[in-house]
């Protein structure tokens, strides 16, 4: 057989199986807030905290007006976003805290392929630095799941910086004050508030900052330390494709602010709201180093960059608003469930775009799939975005969307939304929502839409019997 020939057959062979040329296989970066609320970006509508550099994503990509994540706190949203599953599928469904995180049993059963491995398999290099919350047990560090790099932490959270807390101002929780008072108490740096009822977790308990599998010692402010980390990342690997996984902790409690950056704020008379502003500050010059690093590698054309947070704002502990919508972190109203999402891919995403259909974080391990030309190795419920992104394809993403959390439940089936967040004296109390015309939850629905609220328990139910109780 003539080279050319052969040449021609390897050339179908590759075509055939999906193989992407490493010259075509874009970098993916996902950037990942903490707690942030739905209406706390300037793109968002936010007017009294600045946020240029994510507003800048929002200005060159895709804007969402209506993503969710796939549950109201950090951990199982977390796994539904790695995975593109509704973690209810694999028993994911509960947000372990401190020591619980080191629990055997408890994180990221190693039969679910996370977008990392299914990246790493296509010859991706792949890091994550930040939060982890998958599980702290030698069975689910991150390397074990599809990362070749990781620097970060694995509880919940994590001091900015540790005590004495040098060159920050403080917000701690506390169950009473000094002479056993109630509300603040104001030191120099140091504030200590009962407003939630309960004291600060121990959040560095066991919880050391960690590079690859060794603890280290980390001086500079968490955000500052996790940016300099993506940075070095994306220059050492500038050559060949890679997925980086930019997981912060901001802003996520302990409230801690940097001086330079309260200072700057000092026109917010509420301590508590100008600390949150400071560290909503650091988290958006920390994006934009990062784009700055895509530009001076020239890499903006080749990279995808997503932008979301993992759950919606705790409003009464980081005083972080989801306006317009009801409720916050831990709740299944839309404060709880829908978050601000930005997607960027410089010549390749017209720009400026707002996107009005719902979406899911889920969808992040389909589009990288696709994008890729991997195969579909797992039914996943996430949707390749790139149709609608990139070529028009008309018409909305899901057609339903699915959560539970205990007793509390929620199904978004087009406009109307169904809830679930009280128990009743015999049984749940469903709520009913049409979200196209009530974006903030107002007037539960369900006594007039009686056909329509039982349809939707009824699709509820049959869904949930395709999840699995509780693995911890």
């Amino acid at each position: 057989m003539k080279k050319t020939q052969q040449f021609v057959l390897f050339l179908f062979a590759a075509i055939a199986s999906g193989s992407v040329c490493a010259t075509d296989q874009p970098n993916i970066i996902v950037l990942l807030a903490d707690d942030l609320g739905y209406g706390e970006l300037g793109c968002q509508g936010n007017t009294e905290i600045p946020t240029p550099h994510i507003d800048s994503l929002c200005h060159e990509g895709v804007r969402f007006t209506q993503a969710y994540v796939t549950a109201p706190n950090c951990s199982p949203s977390r796994a539904g976003m790695l995975t593109g599953k509704f973690p209810t599928r694999f028993g994911y469904e509960f947000n372990p805290i401190g020591a619980r995180n080191d629990d055997d049993g408890t994180g990221l059963p190693s039969v679910e392929l996370t977008v990392a491995e299914l990246l790493h398999d296509q010859g991706y290099t792949t890091g994550l630095i930040g939060k982890w919350h998958l599980g702290g047990a030698a069975d689910f560090h991150p390397y074990r799941h599809g990362f070749d790099e990781f620097f970060g932490f694995i509880h919940e959270g994590h001091y900015f910086v540790p005590p004495p807390y040098q060159g920050v101002t403080s917000m701690l929780r506390r169950k009473a004050l000094p002479g056993g008072r109630t509300g603040r108490w104001t030191g120099k740096d140091l504030i200590y508030s009962t407003h939630m009822g309960r004291d600060e977790p121990e959040y560095d308990a066991n919880n050391p900052i960690i590079r690859g599998g060794q603890p280290v010692v980390e001086t500079e402010y968490l955000t500052d330390a996790f940016t300099r980390e993506a940075v070095s990342f994306i220059d050492r690997h500038q050559d060949k494709p890679f997925f980086l996984y930019l997981a912060y902790n901001a802003v996520h409690s302990p409230l801690q602010g940097k001086r330079q950056d309260m200072e700057r704020f000092r026109g917010i008379d509420d301590i508590q709201r100008r600390i949150f502003a400071s560290m909503l500050w650091s988290l958006d010059e920390s994006v934009g180093q990062v784009l700055d690093q895509l530009r001076k590698t020239n890499l903006d054309e080749k990279t995808l960059v997503i932008f979301l947070s993992d759950n919606g704002g705790p409003t009464r502990e980081l005083t972080s608003s989801n306006f317009p919508l009801r409720g916050e972190k831990g709740s299944m109203y839309e404060g709880g469930l829908r978050v601000p999402m930005i997607v960027r891919w410089t010549g390749n995403l017209k720009p400026g775009v707002t996107f009005d259909q719902p979406v899911s974080s889920t969808d992040i391990f389909a589009t990288a799939r696709n994008l890729i030309g991997a195969e579909q190795r797992k039914a996943i419920d996430g949707v390749d975005l790139m149709p609608y992104l990139k070529h028009g394809k008309p018409g909305a993403p899901h057609k339903e969307l699915f959560w539970r959390q205990g007793h509390k439940a929620a199904l978004r089936s087009g406009d109307w939304k169904l809830v679930k967040m009280r128990r009743g004296e015999e049984q749940s109390v469903w709520e009913l929502y049409n979200l196209g015309i009530d974006i903030s939850e107002e007037k539960n629905v369900a006594d007039q839409n009686q056909p329509k609220l039982e349809e939707l328990i009824h699709r509820w139910n049959t869904l949930n019997e395709q999840m699995k109780p509780s693995i911890f």
